[in-house]
């Protein structure tokens, strides 16, 4: 049998299947080993291509373009620690349910552990960290092998999509020579007709007697909470919200949430708590009845010792699948259904709840007066991490994206993010909460064409500056809101500020960078601003421009903890004072 034959028609019929079944982009680093994907992709013409030299780079720019897509995407690599460097964007993508088909390209058999270069033990090499795992076998022109490879990649796509969404991995062993023969005929086998695995996944929904047994329960309550966490779907907002003002109850909407934005009703989104929750005594006086969570566990510390504080009160975790998210502990209901019908079919159920209306008006009364601090709060003109926030809201365009960093950058978002009218995503990487990958991942999402705005810190901005070059090779257009503290701003909040003889070397972590220099040499546009009014106008600029443009706020990290502890006192003052 002729092997370059054999090379070609398995690669060929294991790309083409992967087309067929739905993944049309692919992010390939470069090597030599993955030649037959590589230029197998690259001769499909369903597919789309990205090249993005460092792995690391290119692993989280798929993941920020699956989460912007909703539907897989594919990485390729050669063999060797190329596929190590893929680690840390799977683990965030699998913590963070998020659909990639890993492919890593390896060694034949009799090359591995025998001292050949640039093999390792690629077998299940992400471990727990991806959703399935097979090691592919050698090429080969047999019919049954074709359509084996075919059923493959089929099932990877399938695989990484269905349930709970994840990576999945397939090792492909290769021999020399590597370089396929593209003028076969019928290159594509003889499949191009229908992909070869087919599967309905349905929406699940809880029956009407599940549903009965449900508010029975909830009507012998007073006071209840609805909590929104960290979830993607587009069409929950107007479901949630309707369904918290027909029971008037409060609705504490994570950034991430998608309830934030948009045009559905707003009345009894309480977006202010993690200020105010700051105090031990409103949230030992605020205690509900029960509670209702969609989605993951919110980004908010205070939330979460409120839910510890109440560690007794019923709780219910909605999640579309079967999963685990209740890093309290706490004693939970899980409920499996879709979240936008669950709340449709309550809302449908002819049940008027006798809830305590007192019980809304407080909490839409702490959250005015957050509000009042937050967005009215200054600091002599200077720009601030949280008035950067608010300055970025007002100015972002409407039907855009927002992916924010980790630390600070999220928490500042949850904090001085308020409701808006316009239609903006908020994506970020809290599945592992990590800070590395960050401007891949911003790029990523840009690449889908959406209007994407990259808020971050600049410890992570330093972390992933080399994810630069793919703005600059494919012309992406991104604005990055780079916010400078020369350091990790977060420890500040943290009880290791209290280690002065330490804390600079080993949390506070001044860089000293200008980073006007990286910025310039992938070829983008760079402002620093320090004040209220220069943000303003470089923030509209910026989304004028053509490609990558950074603007930059300094700012100083002890001046930021005691900004922030000053307008979480000041409403706490005036929150108890009001009782």
């Amino acid at each position: 049998m002729d092997h370059t034959e054999a090379l070609t028609r398995y690669t060929a019929n294991f790309i083409d299947e992967l087309a067929k079944s739905g993944l049309k982009e692919v992010v390939i680093s470069p090597g030599s080993r993955s030649t037959p994907l590589a230029m197998t992709v690259m001769e499909h013409p369903e597919m789309k291509q990205w090249i993005v030299i460092d792995e690391r780079s290119a692993a989280f720019f798929a993941l920020g373009m699956a989460k912007q897509l909703k539907r897989p995407i594919a990485i390729i690599c050669t063999s060797g620690t190329a596929a190590a460097n893929y680690f840390p964007a799977i683990v965030e993508a699998f913590a963070s349910r998020v659909p990639l088909v890993v492919l890593t390209a390896d060694r034949p058999h009799e090359l591995r552990d025998v001292g050949a270069p640039q093999s390792i033990d690629q077998l299940k090499l992400y471990g727990n960290y991806v959703k399935w795992f097979h090691e592919m076998s050698l090429p080969d022109n047999d019919q049954k092998i074709l359509d084996y490879a075919r059923n493959k990649a089929s099932r990877a796509v399938h695989t990484a999509s269905e349930g709970n969404a994840g990576p999945v991995h397939l090792n492909l062993p290769f021999r020399e020579p590597l370089i396929p023969d593209f003028s076969l005929e019928n290159l594509w086998g003889s499949y191009n007709h229908s992909k070869q695995l087919s599967a309905v996944d349905g929406r699940k929904r809880i029956d009407q007697e599940q549903l009965a047994v449900l508010t029975d329960h909830l009507n012998q309550k007073k006071r209840g909470l609805i909590v929104c966490g960290p979830q993607i779907n587009g069409e929950f907002a107007e479901a949630v919200t309707s369904l918290a003002s027909k029971w008037q109850l409060p609705v504490l909407a994570d950034p991430l949430s998608q309830v934030r934005a948009g045009q559905h009703h707003k009345d009894v989104v309480i977006e202010g708590y993690d200020a105010f929750l700051r105090s031990e005594t409103i949230r030992k006086e605020m205690k509900p009845d029960f509670i209702i969570r969609f989605g993951a566990m919110p980004v908010s510390k205070p939330y979460l010792f409120f839910v510890k504080d109440h560690a007794n009160v019923e709780q219910y975790i909605v999640e579309e699948h079967a999963g685990y998210r209740e890093p309290a502990g706490n004693k939970t209901e899980f409920i499996y259904a879709d979240s936008k019908l669950l709340c449709e079919d309550l809302l449908a159920m002819d049940i008027e709840p006798d809830f305590d209306v007192k019980w809304l008006e407080n909490w839409q009364k702490m959250n005015q007066v957050a509000k009042k601090h937050l967005m009215n709060a200054s600091h002599h003109g200077a720009v601030t991490e949280g008035s950067a926030v608010k300055y970025l809201m007002e100015v972002i365009p409407d039907e855009s994206t927002l992916y924010v960093g980790n630390s600070m950058a999220v928490r500042d978002l949850d904090t001085f993010f308020m409701t808006t009218p316009k239609h903006i995503s908020i994506l970020a990487n809290r599945g592992a909460n990590g800070i590395d990958g960050m401007v891949s991942s911003g790029l990523g999402a840009a690449a889908t064409g959406k209007p994407t705005t990259l808020l971050l810190g600049d410890l992570s901005f330093f972390h992933d500056m080399n994810g630069l070059l793919a703005a600059k090779h494919y012309a992406i257009n991104l604005t990055i809101v780079l916010v400078n503290n020369d350091g990790g701003g977060i420890f500040s909040f943290l009880p290791q500020q209290q280690q002065k003889n330490q804390f600079e070397l080993l949390f506070g972590t001044p860089h000293g960078l200008d980073f006007s220099h990286a910025i310039n040499m992938y070829g983008g546009q760079h402002q620093v601003v320090t004040n209220e009014k220069d943000m303003e106008n470089a923030l509209f600029a910026s989304y004028q421009y053509e490609g990558l443009s950074v603007v930059e706020i300094r700012t100083d990290r002890t001046s930021n903890m005691e900004w922030h502890r000053e307008q979480w006192m000041k409403i706490e003052a005036e929150l108890l004072k009001g009782e």
